[in-house]
């Protein structure tokens, strides 16, 4: 095959096959692999593991998903719809109904952590219904509240990259906690002393750091997502009435 007919390196450009062995579908193969990927990280996750653990060989998974890359890409694309999307609202609520999407984003790569490392790898995985589904969703929600689609778009976009980029820093967080053995709880405490002696030459970080000493991190980080969406809003809804106005 000459090299600029190559397909499409993604397991939603290759048509999937009619026949499939009812014990072995596509669909638990994918399943099983969050499983596996949520117990143990992406190092793990292995055709031979995954089949062991399906009870069946490598060869007869590759019958359903040509490679690891694309397990990852339907993994990823299988966590997606876990997202609930609420049902479409008062046009003037866009606000809430963004920011319970933005939190439920985050809630469910924080479930699963491992998403957020293979999100900047997984190739054409945003051609996957449930994240296509995700995306027009919200070009409903921005459209509805009075944005042009080219900018319901730009608005969409800047919110999902504010939700990955904390989610990311909050999911490699977790990761690390889990690899102590502690609970984050106990992991903080042990981080605390070093942190409050580095700090002993900043007055507004020492000042900071005091204020913050007995707040529960998970609290504490719900907080400040929340704090760093809203004003990404209050941008947007500026945006707005300056562009109605216009």
């Amino acid at each position: 095959m000459a090299a600029d007919k190559q397909p499409l390196p993604s397991v939603w450009a290759r048509p999937r096959k009619e026949r499939e062995q009812p014990v072995l579908s596509r669909e638990n193969i994918v399943a099983e692999a969050v499983r596996l990927l949520d117990e143990e990280g992406t190092d793990a996750l292995s055709m031979r593991r995954l089949g062991s653990r399906l009870g069946a060989g490598a060869t007869s998974l590759y019958r359903h998903v040509a490679n690891k890359d694309e397990l990852f890409e339907l993994a990823v694309d299988e966590v997606f719809g876990e997202l609930a999307l609420p049902a479409p609202g008062d046009p003037a609520a866009w606000r809430a109904t963004v920011t319970d999407v933005a939190h439920g984003l985050r809630a469910t790569i924080l479930r699963h952590p491992w998403v957020a490392a293979k999100l900047g790898e997984a190739g054409l995985a945003y051609l996957g219904p449930n994240v296509l589904h995700r995306s027009e969703h919200l070009l409903s929600v921005f459209e509805g509240a009075g944005f042009a689609l080219r900018e319901a778009d730009r608005a969409m976009n800047a919110v999902i990259a504010y939700v990955m980029g904390i989610a990311t820093s909050e999911a490699a967080w977790i990761s690390m906690v889990v690899r102590s053995g502690q609970s984050e709880e106990e992991w903080t405490e042990q981080l605390w002393p070093a942190a409050e002696r580095a700090v002993q030459d900043f007055p507004r970080l020492r000042a900071l750091y005091a204020e913050q000493r007995e707040a529960k991190p998970s609290a504490q980080n719900e907080d400040n997502f929340d704090y760093g969406l809203q004003r990404i809003l209050d941008g947007l809804e500026t945006r707005l009435h300056t562009t109605a106005s216009g």
